[in-house]
């Protein structure tokens, strides 16, 4: 892997970094805490029109055909400035698989309006949250004109914005997809008291007439679905993570730099210096194995275990590099006033999301042959 830019791709970084940084104060967390959206209108709407929604998707549905590490870049960037954003769920987790498993008639419904703005969430319920586990919550039954889904989702983001759902259900003892009208009859959404910053819901499908237009990778074939759902998911919110880290980082440094003590800045007394220290090490590590997880599902490399690794790593670093923050910040760090309780918040969501530590832990130990393990103990997203 080579961490070099490429001229378009820094373009992509540092146009993001500025425009984030610039839209923070009306588009962040605390600006979006009373929309009912979770998210600001008019930022996605300048995200639209610089083509951003369309980074990884290609050409032919109007998009930019950069790719999945281009995205990336901007999911760095979103987590480093805590602007809550569909991006995550809309584009990598619906446009990119409805891209790879899609019909011609799907693909050209659903992934060019994605591009256009159109907002979508997925719908993983799995048996007690654990995005690896083979069954779900939500069960399909075959009718005349096409199926019926009932049961519950939890944790779905911006399911309430959203206006379609891609939704993995149980049928005959394998999965299968499905893209779901949110407001079609049947269709229930209550929202969540979460500890992320992003809006999450609880779903209930009460007997939800689907057509059989709306099967996504085929009958049965749901598995496929649901395993790039989650490799992608899980690659984007390291990305995430990473630039909420490097923030953190950035914040320390310069508040042991200002804030005094004993007539001298902080950040001269040597323990202070390991912290920072030891912080720059963690998010160092955390880029690099995070991109190398991104860059292998980009080139379309096998990244199963690397994706692993980094969301079991990258999310651990993350809570380590927010309690140096804390502890280097001191009291004022506890307080709401400010932001780095934030992103403490996004630290516990993120690695939660697409199976925590553990799960990915255990996923790497049999992949490595030291652990014969075949239960995954992942948690979904959110959990209050």
């Amino acid at each position: 892997m080579d961490l070099t830019f490429t001229t378009d791709q820094q373009l992509i970084r540092d146009t993001a970094a500025e425009l984030l940084a610039a839209r923070a104060a009306e588009a962040g967390v605390r600006a979006v805490s009373g929309e009912v959206s979770g998210f600001s209108r008019t930022l996605w709407k300048e995200l639209v029109a610089l083509g951003w929604t369309g980074l990884p998707i290609a050409e032919c549905y109007g998009g930019e055909g950069a790719g999945f590490l281009e995205a990336c870049l901007l999911l760095e960037q979103l987590g480093a400035h805590q602007i809550p954003t569909p991006y995550l769920p809309s584009v990598i987790c619906a446009a990119l698989p409805i891209a790879r498993f899609g019909t011609p008639e799907q693909r050209e419904e659903f992934v060019g309006a994605v591009v256009q703005g159109r907002v979508l969430s997925y719908a993983r319920a799995a048996p007690r949250g654990q995005w690896r586990s083979e069954g779900s919550e939500v069960a399909a039954t075959p009718v005349a004109d096409g199926y019926r889904l009932s049961g519950t989702a939890w944790f779905v983001p911006y399911a309430e914005a959203a206006e379609a759902l891609l939704v993995v259900a149980e049928m005959a003892g394998e999965l299968t997809a499905f893209l779901v009208d949110r407001a079609a009859p049947g269709v229930h959404t209550s929202k969540l008291d979460v500890v992320g910053n992003e809006p999450q819901y609880r779903v209930e499908f009460r007997a939800v007439s689907v057509a059989e237009s709306r099967v996504l990778g085929g009958v049965h074939g749901g598995r496929a679905v649901a395993a790039l759902v989650c490799a992608l998911g899980a690659a984007a919110s390291c990305m995430e993570m990473v630039g909420g880290a490097q923030r953190v980082l950035d914040m320390t440094v310069e508040y042991a730099r200002t804030r005094e003590q004993f007539g001298r800045p902080i950040g001269s007394f040597q323990a202070v210096q390991h912290h920072c220290a030891d912080m720059a090490v963690d998010v160092l590590g955390a880029r690099l194995i995070a991109y190398e997880a991104a860059w292998r599902l980009a080139e379309g490399l096998p990244a199963e275990l690397e994706v692993a690794v980094a969301k079991a790593w990258v999310g651990e670093a993350y809570h380590r590099v927010c309690a140096l923050g804390h502890q280097v910040h001191g009291a004022i760090g506890f307080t709401h006033e400010h932001d780095l309780h934030l992103y403490l918040r996004h630290q516990l969501a993120c690695s939660l999301a697409f199976d925590d530590a553990d799960a990915h832990l255990e996923h790497v130990a049999r992949a490595l042959g030291i652990c014969s393990t075949t239960t995954a103990r992942g948690t979904n997203a959110g959990t209050s």
